[in-house]
């Protein structure tokens, strides 16, 4: 795909949203500049200030920026140039934000990994993205090697916390020393090579190739530019009125384009400091809050419910908070409303994907809608349109969500098939089809409905049916599996797998789960599980999955 323009000509984009929030431009002029522009920017303005707080580890500015490119300079030692990928495979931490922004220094493109895959996972993205070189937490280096990548820097992600110093308890199993292997190297000794010099990085040239799934079950690289990425940095910063001291809670992790946007690179753009957690931890998160006076959280519904349901749950812990923002699923109206009477704060529900770098609509401060994704935002193009025959539909009527703005993707890393399929042309311009079902009000607010894809969002992340079941037919007592979606309290849906098991095999659901953890990241496994007989087919002979899921979901509204 070109690099789309921005939708400042389009009618439809011009009559939506008729609610704006006053003294906001409809469209952002954006920066032509790289990402480490905005880091060395910030570093040259404020070089003692804290910019990174991990555990009572602080990291200023300067430091931040003295260590990627430091870091730079080894990675280039290894024969990384520009456009090179380089996996990002650890927790939350420095190190993973050193490792993102040394990768950008030399103009390559950062793929930021889940450090809950399993080896076999980790490998299918070292080939699908050519990737030789990465930055993997010590936790996670062993899995690294068996995976194939070639050259590792080893981090220890809990390296220079202290207890005592955050005043929480540090996060369990990843405090590891790690002895790389020959040809590789830790974190600690990289840094000692001199910096490098930087590579002229344009707002079109590769950013980051974060991947999201599909129905194949294979992932698929996002490509995003610098620019896509730009976009979704200031436009955050604008929208959530940041400034200089503002403390950001970390909670979403980075391998997460929301995490990576809004709990990363808006906070470091706009010169302020990130509070950083490697692990989610309710009671640690709310005493961070409370002792480092946070002032902006982003985080998914299921963050929210857990804290508040803790025993030792005080709203006033939360005064510093300004802002409460989320996405990846609604949050029940209910707890909002809750969370409104305890704290005085309401939730401020946004939507995007992996194509779109994370939000491309949001709720205004001070007119949010509760359950509802918000207004399109900046330079964003969104219409409703009919399934059949891609006109827009009137406000009211449910259709497929399409996007146009500058912080959609470029297409699907080396997917030209999927990528023309996931893109279609109204009134001569691309819209980015979401495969999401919604429907907007007469004020402009969109509001979501069902999916044309098939996925569970387990807390916000993505798992996709078809990848999984791939997996279970692995195992040696399964003749067929099928992975649909079903509701739950606690993360908005959990997998449920129907599984037939093999003539004269016997398993248990624990068994099969016990063997899955080995298998797929911990995300993806089901925790539910059922036997039948047989599975229902379709005409073409494929499994037919809705009408399993429909009927799981009717049976637990009527109980």
């Amino acid at each position: 795909m070109t690099q789309q323009s921005p939708a400042t000509d389009s009618p439809t984009t011009q009559n939506q949203g008729h609610y704006w929030p006053p003294f906001k431009p409809r469209t952002l002029r954006l920066p032509q500049t790289g990402v480490m522009h905005n880091l060395r920017v910030s570093a040259e303005r404020y070089p003692d200030k804290t910019a990174l707080w991990h555990y009572g580890r602080e990291l200023t500015y300067s430091e931040l920026y003295a260590q990627a490119t430091r870091l730079a300079g080894h990675l280039a030692a290894q024969g990384v140039v520009k456009g090179d990928r380089v996996a990002v495979w650890m927790q939350n931490s420095p190190a993973w934000v050193v490792s993102a922004f040394a990768a950008w220094h030399l103009g390559a493109v950062v793929v930021p990994l889940a450090p809950m895959l399993q080896a076999r996972e980790f490998g299918f993205f070292l080939q699908d993205a050519g990737i030789k070189v990465g930055v993997v937490g010590a936790e996670v280096y062993e899995k690294a090697k068996q995976a194939g990548l070639h050259h590792a820097v080893v981090a220890n992600v809990m390296r220079g916390t202290d207890a005592a110093a955050a005043g929480v308890p540090l996060p369990a199993g990843l405090d590891v020393q790690a002895a790389p292997q020959d040809g590789d190297i830790t974190l600690e000794d990289a840094l000692k090579a001199a910096p490098a010099p930087a590579a002229e990085v344009g707002a079109g040239d590769l950013c980051v190739l974060p991947y999201t799934s599909g129905t194949t079950g294979l992932p698929k690289g996002c490509m995003h530019t610098h620019s896509s990425v730009q976009a979704n940095v200031f436009g955050a910063g604008v929208w959530a009125e940041g400034n200089v001291e503002d403390v950001f809670l970390a909670a979403l992790p980075y391998f997460h384009v929301t995490g990576f946007i809004n709990s990363l690179l808006t906070g470091l753009t706009h010169g302020g400091t990130i509070v950083i957690m490697s692990r989610w931890d309710r009671d640690v998160a709310r005493t961070l809050i409370r002792d480092q006076g946070v002032t902006l959280w982003t985080n998914t519904p299921t963050m929210v419910i857990d804290m508040m349901a803790s025993p030792d749950f005080d709203p006033a812990h939360l005064q510093s908070l300004r802002n409460i923002t989320g996405g990846g699923a609604s949050l029940p109206a209910a707890v909002g409303q809750k969370l409104l009477d305890l704290t005085g704060l309401m939730f401020l529900e946004g939507y995007g994907l992996s194509e779109t770098m994370a939000q491309s609509h949001s709720n205004p401060k001070d007119r949010q809608k509760l359950q509802c994704l918000g207004v399109p935002l900046f330079n964003v193009d969104s219409r409703i349109i009919d399934l059949e025959t891609h006109l827009e539909v009137p406000a009211g009527q449910i259709g497929e969500i399409v996007i146009r703005g500058p912080q959609v993707m470029q297409g699907y890393w080396n997917r030209p098939d999927a990528t023309a399929e996931a893109f279609m042309e109204i009134d001569g311009q691309q819209f980015f089809r979401s495969g999401d079902l919604g429907y907007m009000d007469e004020e402009g607010y969109f509001y979501f409905a069902d999916r044309l894809k098939r996925m569970v969002n387990v807390s916000g992340m993505k798992v996709w049916p078809a990848e999984v079941e791939n997996k279970l037919h692995a195992h040696p007592a399964v003749q067929e599996a099928c992975v649909i979606s079903v509701p739950d309290d606690r993360s908005g849906e959990r997998a449920r797998a129907l599984i037939v098991l093999k003539p004269g095999a016997a398993a248990t659901g624990e068994d099969i789960e016990k063997w899955a953890r080995e298998q797929m990241a911990t995300y993806k496994v089901p925790r539910d599980y059922q036997f039948v007989d047989s599975l229902p087919r379709g005409p073409t002979g494929k499994v037919a999955w809705r009408p399993l899921q429909e009927a799981a979901r009717a049976a637990m509204a009527g109980s």
